[in-house]
């Protein structure tokens, strides 16, 4: 299999000095068990960071305290330099932080019009019944999938008989449809052919290269991480135990790194 084609930036992070959001020892427990052991992680604008590591390396977890899933047990946390409280998914959102879960959570009865606004429909006055504005919301959603190079999605087919890379498209659609400053993106290559995570691929590039900030999960090392992202984390046992610019490291090093089998490797980057 080749690897994803989507153009390698020529800069693993962007002009700005200041962090989007930066996660400094992070420590959870869930009761006996410790998951994260001092872990950290920083997104600048601009930039794609992957996370990875074998399975409970804390990756996951790791992600969820970003995004308010889980409260940290101790740890900083600091949002465009200034220390915040995330307790709550909410909490998050309001900072300007979406997620895109694996399962994406869209509803295949429903076209993309109506999976971009669900639980955020536009609604007329009380007077007029709060009927949905339909046409207003086609209009932004066509606004939307042409700024994401996507103009090509159907607005009115229903999801449910998309393509997995068009039903991913119209997940991380919505989850910019509200102009966060921060997306997070779990396993969102899982299940897709080589085509479509190509395509995938090359959306979270345009959506970087509009200043967002990008949080990958991934066990695609070979071609996605190391192909399509700037920056790779890589945890084991609940913490960091290397950190590489993507355009300078091979899958093999990356794999070395998360399964301990390459002490020098794990020093590098």
């Amino acid at each position: 299999m080749t690897a994803l084609t989507a153009e390698q930036p020529t800069s693993a992070r962007s002009n700005a000095t200041t962090p989007l959001v930066s996660l400094r020892n992070i420590h959870k427990h869930f009761g006996s068990l410790h998951a994260l052991r001092g872990a950290s992680v920083e997104v600048y604008p601009g930039e794609v960071v992957a996370l990875v590591g074998d399975n409970g390396a804390g990756k996951s977890t790791l992600v969820k305290v970003m995004a308010g899933v889980h409260a940290a047990d101790s740890g900083d946390y600091l949002f465009e330099g200034e220390p915040v409280q995330v307790r709550k998914p909410t909490d998050a959102s309001n900072l300007g932080i979406q997620t895109v879960y694996q399962d994406l959570s869209l509803c295949s009865n429903l076209d993309a019009v109506q999976n971009l606004f669900l639980g955020r429909e536009l609604k007329g006055a009380w007077w007029s019944g709060g009927r949905i504005r339909r046409a207003e919301s086609e209009v932004r959603a066509r606004e939307l999938l042409t700024r994401m190079r996507l103009g090509n999605l159907s607005l009115t087919r229903p999801v449910g008989a998309m393509s997995g890379g068009q039903r991913q498209n119209i997940a991380i659609a919505r989850s910019i449809l509200w102009t966060p400053k921060v997306v997070i993106l779990d396993e969102p290559t899982a299940a897709l052919s080589h085509s479509a995570a190509e395509g995938v691929a090359t959306l979270i590039r345009t959506l970087a290269d509009q200043g967002l900030g990008i949080v990958v999960v991934s066990h695609d090392i070979h071609h996605f991480v190391v192909n399509s992202t700037d920056r790779i984390e890589v945890m084991r046992l609940g913490t960091n135990v290397a950190s590489f610019k993507s355009r300078d490291v091979s899958g093999e090093q990356v794999v070395n790194a998360m399964v301990g089998g390459n002490e020098g490797v794990n020093l590098a980057g």
